[in-house]
């Protein structure tokens, strides 16, 4: 009985669990579609801070989409305030974590400046650049350039290393 309850246990977590491939979608959907922004917010509810760091930099994330579309313009910042704090708990938790520095990279560079959270995008562009190639999962890595191709951050000539060109 005792084996039986564990392994429903067991079961049970698994599916509850994100898979981080289909949340990097989902994120990149979401930034590109706000009709997909409440699909993604909806999907990171139940990740916490004690969770891996890409998952509580993707919740933030996901919080600060979410504010943009907001109807007040107190809402937008309050959200906005919220999802930079998972942001940047993600990073401060792991300071080498590069997916939450690109997170964090894509929500500055889409930010108004009226909002002055623009400070680390050279830092962060800097440390993706440096460890892009040390990157072990290919979805990641592939993510990471794509998003790197269509940053108005990167030149053309860092551009030009990962377009082939």
């Amino acid at each position: 009985m005792k084996y039986l309850l564990i392994s429903i246990l067991i079961l049970f977590s698994n599916l509850q669990s994100l898979d981080l491939d289909q949340v990097r979608i989902a994120y990149k959907e979401a930034a590109q579609n706000p009709e997909k922004v409440d699909d993604f917010f909806n999907s990171m509810q139940s990740v916490t801070r004690t969770e891996d760091m890409e998952l509580v930099a993707y919740k933030g994330a996901a919080i600060a989409l979410k504010a943009r579309n907001a109807k007040t313009l107190k809402d937008k910042k309050t959200g906005f305030i919220e999802g930079v704090s998972y942001i940047e708990f993600a990073i401060e938790t792991e300071p080498n974590n590069i997916e939450s520095r690109f997170i964090r990279l894509g929500i500055q560079e889409n930010t108004p400046k009226l909002l002055k959270y623009k400070a680390d995008i050279d830092r962060d562009k800097a440390f993706i650049l440096t460890q892009l190639p040390y990157i072990k999962s290919t979805q990641l890595k592939n993510h990471i350039k794509d998003y790197i191709l269509h940053s108005d951050s990167f030149t053309s000539e860092e551009k030009s290393v990962f377009s082939g060109r």
